[in-house]
């Protein structure tokens, strides 16, 4: 008994840095579940939440009944696998770079640049998107009709958008990505580079047969962590950025969007909890059976 109380004593400031983490924690994550019964119910704000009538699976049919099911599934899907791939790709390679810099002064402005757009809100991105597409004043028409070609109407030309949507995810989330992997390459011992060189390793070699295999276990972290909120979608991106231009939902109407036109159409909060609960439940089957994958081939790899 007197050693686990001398235990607790010797881990109490640790457990006091805690509390506020799992405060938040317990408000934010936790006591919100009780709402998941919103999803099973035909809300009636007379009755109040908890006294409305009972209504099945019916709510998540508004997700399924519709011709764009097969559409929203689609581009929320094949969006955040492009994110996860080339993403998390563009934010190791920005890493190793910086990290490969002799200049340490150099790099450090380098790594203020880069994370600068992460720290931006979603809609200055907007504004700056509309400042450079823009059909008459846009910094990239104006380019276009400099070089003598003829502008392009952006917000009305859907098959350009995979495109620029990913050039604007990778502008605001790349920098802010990056910052896992340069950690993780700066707690690489540099005795292993330092040998590497006098055995006549090239930078490549290096960067193929130390770097990566060091850094694999977080590279396996961001990708099962981001497959679990692969039913999700930045909805600043898809709306805010896009404008909400009708003429495009056929390349960037995800489910995040289309639950929030449907909220708003129609003021059903259960068809949006539904929404919600069903991403939620998606990606955490995701995340078990990603897990579970690479456990079977890799243990030290796995999360858990």
């Amino acid at each position: 008994m007197k050693k686990k109380i001398r235990v607790i004593i010797r881990y109490l400031p640790l457990y006091l840095m805690m509390v506020p983490g799992f405060i938040y924690l317990i408000i934010n994550n936790y006591i919100p579940l009780a709402g998941l019964t919103i999803a099973f119910k035909n809300v009636n704000f007379q009755k109040g939440i908890w006294k409305s009538d009972w209504c099945g699976f019916k709510n998540f049919e508004f997700l399924f009944r519709t011709k764009d099911a097969w559409i929203i599934t689609r581009n929320t899907i094949l969006y955040n696998l492009a994110f996860i791939v080339i993403g998390t790709a563009f934010a190791v390679l920005i890493a190793i770079l910086v990290c490969d810099m002799k200049n340490r002064l150099f790099a450090k402005m380098c790594q203020s640049i880069i994370i600068l757009p992460s720290l931006i809100s979603m809609v200055v991105v907007s504004v700056l998107a509309y400042v450079m597409l823009s059909t008459n004043a846009g910094t990239l028409n104006k380019m276009i009709k400099a070089l003598g070609g003829d502008g392009v109407n952006w917000y009305s030309t859907p098959n350009a958008w995979p495109v620029i949507i990913l050039l604007v995810y990778l502008w605001k989330n790349a920098g802010f990505q990056c910052v896992l992997f340069i950690a993780s390459i700066i707690g690489i011992s540099p005795d292993y580079f330092e040998a590497a060189r006098i055995d006549g390793a090239t930078k490549w070699q290096q960067v193929r047969y130390i770097t990566l295999p060091s850094i694999k276990p977080t590279i396996i972290m961001v990708v099962i962590l981001a497959l679990g909120k692969i039913f999700y979608s930045d909805f600043g991106l898809f709306y805010q950025v896009t404008r909400d231009s009708g003429a495009l939902y056929a390349t960037t109407n995800t489910i995040d969007t289309y639950v929030f036109r449907g909220l708003i159409t129609l003021n059903d909060i259960g068809m949006s909890s539904a929404a919600g609960f069903y991403q939620s439940m998606v990606g955490f089957a995701l995340v078990l059976v990603s897990n579970l994958i690479i456990r079977k081939f890799n243990k030290e790899s796995a999360l858990f």
